[in-house]
């Protein structure tokens, strides 16, 4: 066993050979969106996501599913298992089976099989002082999916998370490993804040953030301005309260966005700054817009893990 949930990271490794590992995750959840389709492929990228955050290639996975045994759901569970197959085909990932249950509320997720050099692991210890942080994908997918259940958000909004949910991790993933990341997690359900402290607790560094840096969409911010946010942000709030230190001006409406609850979310990765440059360009070559949004420190018992700038 190379990685285990010891420094919670984002997938399991286990060495095969002295030059291959293989690397496991799971991840499902109920739906996220209206449409079945892009259900099914937004379960997919984000199962997937775990895989390239760790710096390996996702090579199978496996269906998990849970609905009730209902005919007429059936057409619907068509089109989700085929928004999976299609995600899954786009990152040349083979589905080999799976396993269904019966259950009153559905459910639909994949487990995942990557491969890795075992000295090629981009795990949550690696991140290093003098690195600068970047986010691939804008942050408030939780907030704005709570304001379309609450009847809050428009068609439009609804639209953009859904596209950026559905966007595999799987082009930054390889153009951060050319540039040579120090290392990178994925941001779901523990939100920004909460998967920065997994990996700088990891690595005994500390950050400090740039609120003003980080890249919000425009309807969680609405949102957000209104208090609406799901009950998993306000939960990260609480528990990762005791890492974080506030400068003066910052808004109780970034203390919910740096919070949320992500789903599918982007890649949030350490690199040195001689080595950024190069990344953030490649990157928007390929129209991934990255924002830089803050530094790692080495850790200091006098300072907060996480300070978050205005």
């Amino acid at each position: 066993m190379l990685v285990d949930y010891s420094n919670a990271d984002d997938a399991g490794v286990y060495r095969i050979s002295e030059d291959l590992a293989a690397v496991l995750t799971v991840d499902f959840f109920t739906p996220i969106v209206d449409d079945p389709y892009m259900f099914g492929a937004i379960a997919a990228a984000n199962s997937l996501s775990d895989v390239y955050a760790m710096g390996a290639r996702p090579v199978v996975a496996l269906n998990l599913a849970m609905f009730p045994t209902d005919p007429k759901l059936f057409p619907f569970w068509k089109q989700v298992m085929q928004g999976g197959i299609d995600k899954m085909s786009e990152a040349g990932v083979y589905i080999i089976g799976g396993h269904t249950v019966k259950d009153t509320e559905p459910k639909f997720g994949y487990a995942v099989m990557g491969t890795i050099h075992p000295e090629k692991i981009l795990d949550n210890s690696r991140a290093a002082p003098g690195d600068v942080l970047m986010l691939t994908k804008p942050i408030g997918t939780g907030i704005v999916s709570t304001g379309i259940k609450s009847g809050l958000s428009s068609a439009g909004a609804e639209e953009e998370i859904t596209r950026s949910m559905a966007a595999l991790n799987r082009r930054a993933s390889e153009l951060m490993l050319e540039a040579g990341a120090s290392t990178s997690t994925d941001v779901t359900g523990f939100g920004l804040l909460g998967h920065m402290h997994e990996v700088l607790a990891a690595s005994r560094c500390r950050a400090v953030i740039s609120a003003g840096s980080v890249p919000f969409f425009d309807e969680a911010v609405r949102l957000a301005g209104r208090n609406i946010a799901p009950g998993g942000t306000r939960a990260n709030i609480k528990n990762y309260e005791p890492y974080v230190r506030w400068a003066d001006g910052v808004t109780d409406v970034s203390k919910l966005l740096l919070n949320d609850t992500q789903t599918s979310g982007g890649l949030l990765i350490f690199i040195q700054p001689d080595r950024a440059e190069k990344l953030q360009e490649a990157l928007r070559r390929d129209g991934i817009v990255a924002a830089r949004i803050g530094e790692i420190f080495r850790a200091d018992p006098a300072q907060p893990e996480i300070r978050i700038e205005k």
